[in-house]
């Protein structure tokens, strides 16, 4: 029996959110700030093919072109019922991030990267409120869509101009850390949800991946680096999510009244 029937109390489950969410903002507020290390930019593998520098970094950006342009086109040809204008949303700054990773990646720097937060900060906010909007309440896009993607963009610029990436990571995280407690605590309207933990796990890897990125290189005997691998599995997870929207049906016998 999931949570979401275990706790039935109306505003509870919407409480306990609310509640997380402040908490993690006190911790991101708590902890002292967390600058860029510049080593981040010193990428593992640094080979030029046809004068394009950091190769495998720059091209491996493409699934995200190819996949965030799929799921637009899908979204544009299916408009979502809770979440019209979220999923669209996130496909775009998926689409985006193809272009500002691999500027990022052609010459890594603080001011590059912001180029490639920023189409990512967008993204997470998207399906951020397109998660809640369609699990706890569609009324959530019409009033937090644009607010969440102010506070995306604004948690780079804040990074730029301070160098202080908490409220960066929290924009990062916060949203990947609460999609399972999401999941648990309300009935689903579509099918499919397993999808978004399929993509949580891809992108948990990517992470992993970027963490150990030179590391990865020399196992691999300097063929592809951790980094290049990120970005793949960190595109099979917008996969995830695009296959979950094609395939997913609403729920029989769904009742609103139920939340």
């Amino acid at each position: 029996m999931g949570l979401s029937r275990v706790i039935r109390c109306r505003w509870l489950r919407p409480g306990m959110i609310i509640l997380l969410t402040l908490l993690a903002c006190a911790a991101a507020l708590f902890i002292d700030p967390i600058a860029q290390p510049l080593s981040y930019h010193q990428l593992a593998d640094r080979r030029t093919f046809l004068k394009i520098p950091n190769v495998l970094d720059v091209t491996s950006n493409l699934p995200f072109l190819v996949i965030g342009l799929m799921g637009v086109y899908h979204c544009l040809r299916h408009p979502e019922r809770y979440a019209r204008y979220s999923w669209p949303l996130f496909f775009a700054g998926v689409t985006c991030v193809a272009f500002g990773s691999a500027y990022y990646h052609w010459s890594p720097s603080n001011r590059t990267l912001a180029w490639d937060r920023l189409p990512m900060a967008v993204a997470f906010m998207g399906l951020f409120v397109a998660l809640l909007s369609e699990q706890i309440d569609d009324r959530i896009e019409r009033y937090c869509l644009l607010p969440a993607v102010v506070l995306g963009i604004v948690s780079v610029v804040y990074w730029r101009c301070t160098d202080d990436l908490r409220l960066y990571g929290l924009v990062q995280f916060g949203p990947l850390l609460m999609l399972p407690v999401v999941l648990l605590l309300f009935e689903a309207r579509f099918t499919q949800l397993r999808f978004l933990l399929y993509a949580l796990v891809w992108y948990a890897a990517a992470k992993l991946c970027e963490a150990f990125d030179r590391e990865i290189f020399i196992v691999t005997g300097r063929i592809v680096s951790g980094h290049t691998l990120k970005h793949l599995f960190a595109a099979a997870a917008v996969w995830c999510v695009y296959r979950m929207l094609v395939k997913r049906v609403a729920v029989a016998g769904f009742d609103a009244a139920k939340r």
